[in-house]
């Protein structure tokens, strides 16, 4: 895990024009209630609105528009439980290229759906890394496909970095940065982000307890990788990467993990209280303000809620009923 990045400021900032033409510019609101509950000023950067629901779009179609037409008569390919799955198989269709893409079994029934529509060509495999690994690689080996992984890819990082920057941009003078980890490609090109527009931000992740290996290879400063992630953020179920990890050594300051009753009732806080629609991955940065897991009392707080894409008959709280 030493891989060390190159993706400078002027990467970022030509990832965002690139992609500006095909990306939704998302907005950024603020809730009378979350503020008050947190005694603190609270920006949501709603990648919910996103193209295809989540902030992947950004990532993969800043990868694929940097891929050259031999590249992409061959296609594109990778694994992905589901949002990349869905920004891939669309970013691909801009430029009528194909996507194959290796989906785990027990993927969101709605994420496959998705990938289905955007035209992605599915392979399914067993819910680890290793079946993940090992059959993208067999697809790649019989189609020549061009491997964009979901996170470890520095125009993946320069893509989702995207985000934070039109969130700096917008709102000035913010103190602290949240955004869920999973593979860290959200969270490195926001720590990047923050870094080199707002040197004065901490950036801070939070992740499931449940899917804790972030948190404890940030707190041991060495790669320790998931095992059998059993959390209802299906997002955030990956393990970090050779690029992701370092970056986010250098730049996150903190670390947090969350329970799963306090994913849900952050999820259904936002729901009721925001009247907009987030995953529980989305929701696990404010379930970390529920627990006070972080000391945001007076800030002004960005939240990068990373997507949207819910199955609606499966909507998480009623187990908790």
């Amino acid at each position: 895990m030493n891989e060390s990045s190159q993706i400078q400021a002027g990467i970022i900032l030509g990832a965002a024009t690139r992609i500006s033409p095909y990306i939704n510019r998302t907005p950024v609101i603020t809730s009378h209630t979350l503020n008050r509950l947190f005694e603190s000023q609270i920006f949501f950067k709603c990648e919910n609105f996103q193209k295809v629901g989540a902030f992947k779009a950004r990532g993969a179609t800043n990868a694929v528009l940097l891929l050259d037409q031999q590249q992409l008569s061959s296609g594109v390919a990778t694994h992905s439980s589901g949002n990349h799955a869905q920004a891939l198989s669309w970013a691909a269709s801009l430029v009528n290229s194909k996507a194959y893409i290796v989906m785990p079994e027990n993927s969101s029934k709605i994420k496959v759906a998705a990938v289905r529509d955007y035209g992605g060509i599915i392979t399914f495999c067993e819910p680890t890394l290793q079946a993940r690994e090992s059959t993208l690689a067999s697809i790649l080996e019989k189609t020549g496909a061009i491997e964009i992984h979901p996170y470890n890819d520095e125009r993946i990082i320069a893509g989702q970095a995207t985000a934070a920057l039109e969130l700096i941009e917008e709102i000035k003078n913010l103190d602290i940065i949240m955004a869920p980890v999973g593979g860290g490609g959200l969270l490195s090109g926001t720590s990047l982000s923050a870094h080199y527009f707002r040197p004065e931000a901490k950036v801070i992740a939070a992740e499931p307890e449940q899917a804790a290996d972030a948190f404890r290879s940030f707190t041991n400063q060495k790669f320790i990788p998931s095992e059998n992630p059993q959390t209802i953020a299906d997002g955030l179920r990956t393990s970090l990467g050779s690029i992701t990890f370092p970056i986010i050594l250098r730049h996150v300051h903190q670390i947090v993990t969350v329970n799963e009753e306090s994913i849900v009732t952050a999820m259904r806080l936002i729901w009721e209280r925001m009247k907009i629609i987030v995953e529980p991955s989305a929701a696990v940065p404010v379930a970390a303000l529920l627990e006070k897991k972080t000391n945001i009392k007076g800030k002004r707080v960005g939240i990068i809620l990373s997507g949207g894409n819910v199955d609606l008959d499966e909507l998480p709280w009623r187990k908790y009923e």
